[in-house]
Protein backbone atom coordinates (compact mmCIF):
# COMPACT_ATOMS: atom_id res chain seq x y z
CA UNK A 1 0.00 0.00 0.00
CA UNK A 2 3.06 2.33 -0.41
CA UNK A 3 1.09 3.23 -3.80
CA UNK A 4 -2.38 4.00 -2.38
CA UNK A 5 -3.04 7.12 -4.45
CA UNK A 6 -2.50 4.34 -7.28
CA UNK A 7 -4.91 1.92 -6.44
CA UNK A 8 -9.09 1.73 -6.30
CA UNK A 9 -9.82 1.81 -3.22
CA UNK A 10 -11.82 4.60 -1.49
CA UNK A 11 -11.32 4.77 2.61
CA UNK A 12 -8.38 3.60 3.75
CA UNK A 13 -10.21 1.70 7.12
CA UNK A 14 -10.98 -1.02 4.76
CA UNK A 15 -7.51 -1.70 3.86
CA UNK A 16 -6.77 -5.52 4.49
CA UNK A 17 -3.04 -5.88 4.57
CA UNK A 18 -0.82 -8.37 6.02
CA UNK A 19 2.57 -6.29 5.26
CA UNK A 20 2.97 -7.13 1.33
CA UNK A 21 4.90 -5.47 -0.87
CA UNK A 22 7.96 -3.43 -1.59
CA UNK A 23 9.88 -6.90 -1.76
CA UNK A 24 13.61 -6.48 -2.35
CA UNK A 25 15.41 -6.23 -5.60
CA UNK A 26 18.92 -8.42 -5.16
CA UNK A 27 21.81 -8.24 -7.30
CA UNK A 28 22.26 -11.58 -8.79
CA UNK A 29 26.34 -10.99 -9.20
CA UNK A 30 27.55 -14.34 -9.68
CA UNK A 31 24.90 -15.35 -11.99
CA UNK A 32 25.23 -12.59 -14.16
CA UNK A 33 28.60 -13.31 -14.68
CA UNK A 34 28.27 -17.04 -15.83
CA UNK A 35 25.88 -15.67 -18.35
CA UNK A 36 27.52 -13.12 -19.60
CA UNK A 37 25.24 -10.08 -18.76
CA UNK A 38 25.21 -6.55 -17.10
CA UNK A 39 23.34 -6.99 -14.48
CA UNK A 40 21.04 -9.12 -13.18
CA UNK A 41 17.83 -8.17 -10.78
CA UNK A 42 16.07 -10.94 -9.09
CA UNK A 43 12.67 -9.30 -7.76
CA UNK A 44 11.73 -11.99 -4.56
CA UNK A 45 8.52 -12.67 -4.17
CA UNK A 46 8.68 -14.92 -1.76
CA UNK A 47 9.28 -12.43 0.78
CA UNK A 48 5.19 -11.70 0.94
CA UNK A 49 3.45 -12.43 3.94
CA UNK A 50 1.86 -15.54 2.62
CA UNK A 51 5.33 -16.41 0.51
CA UNK A 52 4.18 -15.42 -2.54
CA UNK A 53 3.40 -12.53 -5.44
CA UNK A 54 -0.19 -13.27 -4.97
CA UNK A 55 -0.70 -11.33 -1.72
CA UNK A 56 -0.49 -8.29 -3.66
CA UNK A 57 -3.43 -8.90 -5.94
CA UNK A 58 -5.45 -10.60 -3.05
CA UNK A 59 -4.49 -7.73 -0.60
CA UNK A 60 -6.43 -5.41 -2.70
CA UNK A 61 -9.11 -7.51 -3.86
CA UNK A 62 -10.36 -8.80 -0.43
CA UNK A 63 -9.74 -4.82 0.70
CA UNK A 64 -12.42 -3.46 -2.07
CA UNK A 65 -14.27 -6.60 -1.33
CA UNK A 66 -15.23 -5.47 2.34
CA UNK A 67 -15.45 -2.07 1.05
CA UNK A 68 -18.48 -3.14 -0.90
CA UNK A 69 -19.62 -5.48 1.83
CA UNK A 70 -18.59 -8.59 0.53
CA UNK A 71 -18.91 -11.57 3.22
CA UNK A 72 -18.06 -14.71 1.26
CA UNK A 73 -15.20 -14.96 -1.45
CA UNK A 74 -14.43 -17.91 -3.39
CA UNK A 75 -11.04 -18.59 -6.00
CA UNK A 76 -9.71 -21.43 -8.02
CA UNK A 77 -6.43 -21.87 -7.60
CA UNK A 78 -3.91 -24.00 -8.48
CA UNK A 79 -1.83 -23.64 -5.36
CA UNK A 80 -0.19 -19.80 -4.18
CA UNK A 81 -3.25 -17.93 -4.45
CA UNK A 82 -5.81 -19.99 -2.60
CA UNK A 83 -3.45 -19.52 0.73
CA UNK A 84 -3.43 -15.63 -0.10
CA UNK A 85 -6.63 -15.61 -0.30
CA UNK A 86 -7.81 -17.50 3.01
CA UNK A 87 -5.02 -15.53 4.56
CA UNK A 88 -6.85 -12.03 3.77
CA UNK A 89 -10.13 -12.73 4.30
CA UNK A 90 -9.24 -14.41 7.49
CA UNK A 91 -7.63 -10.77 8.41
CA UNK A 92 -11.37 -9.36 6.79
CA UNK A 93 -13.63 -11.35 8.78
CA UNK A 94 -14.64 -13.12 5.41
CA UNK A 95 -15.72 -17.01 4.29
CA UNK A 96 -13.25 -17.96 2.09
CA UNK A 97 -13.94 -21.05 -0.16
CA UNK A 98 -10.94 -22.15 -2.09
CA UNK A 99 -11.17 -24.95 -5.14
CA UNK A 100 -8.09 -26.85 -5.75
CA UNK A 101 -6.86 -29.60 -8.25
CA UNK A 102 -6.54 -32.68 -6.34
CA UNK A 103 -2.79 -33.17 -7.13
CA UNK A 104 -2.19 -29.08 -5.57
CA UNK A 105 0.67 -29.63 -3.69
CA UNK A 106 -0.46 -30.65 -0.31
CA UNK A 107 1.30 -27.51 1.23
CA UNK A 108 -0.93 -25.23 -0.64
CA UNK A 109 -3.67 -27.05 0.48
CA UNK A 110 -2.69 -27.32 4.79
CA UNK A 111 -2.17 -23.68 4.29
CA UNK A 112 -5.62 -22.69 2.83
CA UNK A 113 -6.97 -25.04 5.66
CA UNK A 114 -4.76 -23.58 8.60
CA UNK A 115 -6.28 -19.99 7.42
CA UNK A 116 -10.04 -21.16 7.94
CA UNK A 117 -11.00 -21.66 4.39
CA UNK A 118 -13.99 -24.62 3.42
CA UNK A 119 -11.52 -26.27 0.94
CA UNK A 120 -12.56 -28.36 -2.30
CA UNK A 121 -10.22 -30.81 -4.20
CA UNK A 122 -11.30 -31.11 -7.94
CA UNK A 123 -10.44 -33.91 -10.01
CA UNK A 124 -9.48 -31.46 -12.63
CA UNK A 125 -7.33 -28.65 -13.51
CA UNK A 126 -7.99 -25.11 -12.82
CA UNK A 127 -10.49 -24.27 -15.30
CA UNK A 128 -12.63 -26.91 -13.66
CA UNK A 129 -12.03 -25.41 -10.25
CA UNK A 130 -13.24 -22.04 -11.82
CA UNK A 131 -16.18 -23.80 -13.93
CA UNK A 132 -17.89 -24.98 -10.50
CA UNK A 133 -17.25 -21.92 -8.53
CA UNK A 134 -19.20 -19.88 -11.69
CA UNK A 135 -22.18 -22.56 -11.82
CA UNK A 136 -22.36 -22.23 -7.41
CA UNK A 137 -21.35 -18.58 -6.90
CA UNK A 138 -25.21 -17.01 -7.69
CA UNK A 139 -26.87 -19.53 -5.11
CA UNK A 140 -23.98 -19.28 -2.32
CA UNK A 141 -23.41 -15.25 -2.53
CA UNK A 142 -19.73 -15.87 -3.16
CA UNK A 143 -17.61 -13.07 -4.87
CA UNK A 144 -15.90 -14.68 -7.68
CA UNK A 145 -12.18 -13.75 -7.63
CA UNK A 146 -10.84 -15.32 -10.09
CA UNK A 147 -7.96 -13.75 -12.33
CA UNK A 148 -9.17 -11.16 -14.33
CA UNK A 149 -13.17 -12.21 -13.38
CA UNK A 150 -12.93 -9.15 -11.37
CA UNK A 151 -10.92 -5.95 -11.89
CA UNK A 152 -8.97 -5.54 -8.61
CA UNK A 153 -6.23 -8.12 -8.39
CA UNK A 154 -4.56 -6.56 -11.69
CA UNK A 155 -4.26 -3.42 -9.63
CA UNK A 156 -2.21 -4.89 -6.97
CA UNK A 157 0.14 -6.80 -9.36
CA UNK A 158 0.48 -3.42 -10.80
CA UNK A 159 2.75 -2.32 -7.80
CA UNK A 160 5.44 -4.61 -9.02
CA UNK A 161 6.16 -2.63 -11.53
CA UNK A 162 5.50 0.68 -9.69
CA UNK A 163 8.41 -0.95 -6.88
CA UNK A 164 10.72 -1.65 -10.26
CA UNK A 165 10.66 1.54 -11.33
CA UNK A 166 11.27 3.23 -8.06
CA UNK A 167 13.89 0.89 -7.15
CA UNK A 168 15.73 1.35 -9.89
CA UNK A 169 15.94 4.75 -9.56
CA UNK A 170 12.93 5.47 -12.41
CA UNK A 171 15.27 3.58 -15.29
CA UNK A 172 13.69 0.36 -16.47
CA UNK A 173 15.46 -2.09 -17.54
CA UNK A 174 15.76 -3.86 -20.81
CA UNK A 175 14.05 -6.77 -20.11
CA UNK A 176 11.69 -8.17 -17.62
CA UNK A 177 11.35 -12.64 -17.85
CA UNK A 178 8.11 -12.93 -16.35
CA UNK A 179 6.77 -16.33 -15.43
CA UNK A 180 3.04 -16.57 -16.77
CA UNK A 181 -0.06 -17.93 -15.87
CA UNK A 182 -2.69 -16.29 -15.38
CA UNK A 183 -0.97 -13.18 -16.93
CA UNK A 184 -1.84 -10.50 -14.22
CA UNK A 185 1.36 -9.59 -13.07
CA UNK A 186 2.38 -9.15 -16.44
CA UNK A 187 -0.89 -7.26 -17.77
CA UNK A 188 -0.34 -5.01 -14.30
CA UNK A 189 3.18 -4.07 -14.76
CA UNK A 190 2.19 -3.12 -18.06
CA UNK A 191 -0.55 -0.80 -17.06
CA UNK A 192 1.87 0.52 -14.35
CA UNK A 193 4.49 2.07 -16.54
CA UNK A 194 2.02 3.86 -18.44
CA UNK A 195 0.91 5.51 -15.62
CA UNK A 196 4.08 6.41 -14.39
CA UNK A 197 4.74 7.77 -17.56
CA UNK A 198 1.44 9.67 -17.57
CA UNK A 199 2.64 11.89 -14.57
CA UNK A 200 5.92 12.12 -15.45
CA UNK A 201 7.96 9.81 -13.52
CA UNK A 202 9.43 7.65 -16.11
CA UNK A 203 10.20 8.37 -19.94
CA UNK A 204 8.66 6.42 -23.06
CA UNK A 205 11.03 3.91 -22.77
CA UNK A 206 9.53 0.08 -21.63
CA UNK A 207 11.27 -3.04 -20.94
CA UNK A 208 10.98 -5.91 -23.90
CA UNK A 209 8.83 -7.70 -21.58
CA UNK A 210 9.08 -12.21 -21.88
CA UNK A 211 6.92 -14.32 -21.25
CA UNK A 212 8.14 -18.06 -19.71
CA UNK A 213 5.83 -20.78 -20.02
CA UNK A 214 6.33 -24.97 -19.36
CA UNK A 215 7.16 -27.40 -21.79
CA UNK A 216 3.89 -29.00 -20.51
CA UNK A 217 1.57 -26.04 -20.59
CA UNK A 218 2.61 -23.72 -22.86
CA UNK A 219 -0.66 -22.18 -24.49
CA UNK A 220 0.49 -18.22 -24.99
CA UNK A 221 4.12 -19.33 -26.36
CA UNK A 222 2.07 -21.36 -29.12
CA UNK A 223 -0.10 -18.45 -30.20
CA UNK A 224 2.38 -15.87 -29.65
CA UNK A 225 4.95 -18.33 -32.08
CA UNK A 226 1.53 -18.74 -34.40
CA UNK A 227 0.79 -14.63 -34.56
CA UNK A 228 -2.78 -15.10 -32.88
CA UNK A 229 -4.04 -12.79 -30.90
CA UNK A 230 -6.13 -15.59 -28.63
CA UNK A 231 -4.47 -18.96 -26.86
CA UNK A 232 -6.19 -22.20 -27.54
CA UNK A 233 -6.89 -24.35 -24.89
CA UNK A 234 -3.31 -26.53 -23.96
CA UNK A 235 -4.72 -30.30 -23.53
CA UNK A 236 -3.17 -32.59 -20.69
CA UNK A 237 -1.49 -30.18 -19.23
CA UNK A 238 1.57 -30.91 -17.45
CA UNK A 239 4.53 -28.80 -14.92
CA UNK A 240 6.01 -29.09 -11.42
CA UNK A 241 5.16 -25.64 -11.42
CA UNK A 242 1.57 -25.23 -10.57
CA UNK A 243 1.40 -21.63 -11.03
CA UNK A 244 2.30 -22.39 -14.60
CA UNK A 245 -0.23 -24.95 -15.35
CA UNK A 246 -3.33 -23.02 -16.51
CA UNK A 247 -4.63 -24.54 -19.96
CA UNK A 248 -6.61 -21.37 -20.47
CA UNK A 249 -6.25 -18.03 -19.40
CA UNK A 250 -9.43 -15.59 -19.49
CA UNK A 251 -6.72 -12.84 -20.25
CA UNK A 252 -4.55 -14.29 -22.98
CA UNK A 253 -5.09 -11.57 -25.28
CA UNK A 254 -4.02 -8.61 -23.16
CA UNK A 255 -1.00 -10.79 -22.81
CA UNK A 256 -0.30 -11.22 -26.37
CA UNK A 257 -0.78 -7.59 -26.60
CA UNK A 258 1.92 -6.63 -23.98
CA UNK A 259 4.78 -9.09 -25.09
CA UNK A 260 3.96 -7.32 -28.72
CA UNK A 261 3.89 -3.73 -27.64
CA UNK A 262 7.20 -3.99 -25.89
CA UNK A 263 8.73 -6.35 -28.21
CA UNK A 264 9.34 -8.83 -26.21
CA UNK A 265 8.78 -12.48 -26.97
CA UNK A 266 7.24 -15.80 -25.28
CA UNK A 267 9.03 -19.35 -24.95
CA UNK A 268 8.72 -22.64 -22.74
CA UNK A 269 11.04 -24.62 -20.45
CA UNK A 270 11.29 -27.90 -19.54
CA UNK A 271 10.72 -28.92 -15.80
CA UNK A 272 14.09 -30.10 -15.73
CA UNK A 273 15.69 -27.08 -16.47
CA UNK A 274 13.56 -25.05 -14.33
CA UNK A 275 15.56 -28.17 -11.43
CA UNK A 276 18.13 -27.49 -12.60
CA UNK A 277 18.22 -23.27 -12.71
CA UNK A 278 16.97 -23.88 -9.05
CA UNK A 279 20.03 -25.86 -8.17
CA UNK A 280 22.17 -23.03 -9.70
CA UNK A 281 20.54 -20.73 -8.27
CA UNK A 282 20.90 -21.89 -4.52
CA UNK A 283 24.75 -22.38 -5.32
CA UNK A 284 25.46 -19.09 -6.74
CA UNK A 285 22.96 -16.64 -4.87
CA UNK A 286 21.42 -18.15 -1.73
CA UNK A 287 18.08 -18.02 -3.03
CA UNK A 288 15.58 -21.08 -3.03
CA UNK A 289 13.70 -20.54 -6.02
CA UNK A 290 10.11 -21.42 -7.06
CA UNK A 291 9.87 -23.60 -10.06
CA UNK A 292 8.58 -20.82 -11.54
CA UNK A 293 11.27 -18.59 -10.66
CA UNK A 294 13.92 -21.28 -12.29
CA UNK A 295 11.87 -21.19 -15.08
CA UNK A 296 12.68 -17.38 -15.44
CA UNK A 297 16.35 -18.13 -15.22
CA UNK A 298 16.52 -20.75 -17.87
CA UNK A 299 14.64 -18.45 -20.59
CA UNK A 300 17.29 -16.07 -19.45
CA UNK A 301 19.75 -18.54 -20.30
CA UNK A 302 18.11 -19.51 -23.16
CA UNK A 303 17.67 -16.13 -24.77
CA UNK A 304 21.47 -15.24 -23.90
CA UNK A 305 22.63 -18.40 -25.63
CA UNK A 306 20.43 -17.09 -28.78
CA UNK A 307 21.40 -13.81 -28.68
CA UNK A 308 17.96 -11.76 -27.95
CA UNK A 309 19.59 -10.47 -24.76
CA UNK A 310 22.80 -8.40 -24.86
CA UNK A 311 25.91 -8.23 -22.71
CA UNK A 312 25.13 -4.84 -22.11
CA UNK A 313 21.72 -5.46 -21.29
CA UNK A 314 20.21 -5.37 -17.66
CA UNK A 315 17.57 -7.81 -17.25
CA UNK A 316 15.27 -8.16 -14.11
CA UNK A 317 13.51 -11.91 -13.36
CA UNK A 318 11.39 -12.73 -10.78
CA UNK A 319 10.96 -15.13 -7.97
CA UNK A 320 7.31 -15.41 -8.06
CA UNK A 321 7.17 -17.67 -4.27
CA UNK A 322 9.41 -19.77 -1.93
CA UNK A 323 10.91 -22.87 -3.40
CA UNK A 324 9.96 -24.09 0.55
CA UNK A 325 6.07 -24.54 -1.02
CA UNK A 326 7.31 -27.10 -3.34
CA UNK A 327 9.31 -29.31 -1.30
CA UNK A 328 7.26 -32.50 -2.61
CA UNK A 329 7.78 -31.66 -5.97
CA UNK A 330 11.64 -30.73 -5.49
CA UNK A 331 12.25 -33.84 -3.66
CA UNK A 332 11.02 -36.51 -5.61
Amino acid sequence: WRYQEFLPLRAAKNRVSLGEGFTPLIEARQLALKLNVKKVWIKDEAQNPTGSFKDRGLSVAVSLAKELGIKKVAIPSAGNAGGSLSAYAARAGMEAHVFMPRDTPRANQVEAQKYGARLTLVDGLINDCGRLIAERKEAEGWFDVSTLKEPYRVEGKKTMGLEIAEQLDWKLPEVIIYPTGGGTGLIGMWKGFSELEEIGWIGSQRPRMVSVQAEGCAPIVRAYNEGKDKAEPWLNARTIASGLRVPQAVADFLMLRVIRESKGTALSVSDQEMVAEIDRVGRLEGLFFCPEGGAGVAALRGLRQRGWIKPNETVLIFNTASGLKYLDALSG
